[in-house]
């Protein structure tokens, strides 16, 4: 079979393992059990969906895979907390680049892979020293939502 039907092939439902929202620049994230989600906006009280802009952007809510979060354990010698990665969605049961060019749901609400969500200078502070490094390839994705409603902690992830 030729790699790009491979490709097609995503029969894994993940689930929603923890949301977080964060208020303001810098300011540190906020876990919640259920978040509303607008449609070309983002999370409701996070200050993504905050911000004014003329044209949506790509990078509405950004995801992680929560296997990872051991990974970086690892990598750091401690363990971690999901809110420092400053990611909203941790995403567990199903490898977040395997949505790459695909849109895909969480609950009811239809999103859209649009990048890497590459780590910034931001986790030297978060983490410690090496925490860029640790998160390379660790960083997530950004996603813009096509439509939205209310999503919970447990709730189904799957390519649509």
């Amino acid at each position: 079979m030729p790699t790009t039907d491979l490709l097609e092939i995503l029969p894994q439902v993940g689930r929603l393992a923890w949301i977080g929202l964060r208020p303001a620049r810098r300011a540190p994230m906020r876990a919640v059990e259920e978040v509303e989600v607008l449609a070309e906006r983002g999370l409701v009280g996070d200050r993504a969906s905050k911000a004014v802009r003329i044209r949506p952007s790509s990078r509405q809510v950004t995801l992680f895979q929560a296997e990872h979060l051991a990974v970086l354990a690892a990598f750091m010698g401690r363990p971690l907390r999901p809110e420092l990665l400053r990611r909203n969605l941790h995403i567990a049961g199903l490898n977040l680049h395997a949505l790459k060019g695909r849109c895909f749901t969480i609950g009811p609400v239809l999103f859209e892979y649009t990048d890497t969500c590459d780590p910034c200078s931001r986790m030297e502070d978060a983490l410690g020293p090496g925490g860029l490094n640790a998160m390379r390839m660790h960083g997530g994705i950004t996603t813009r939502v096509l439509e939205g409603g209310i999503i919970r902690v447990g709730d189904p992830v799957r390519a649509a």
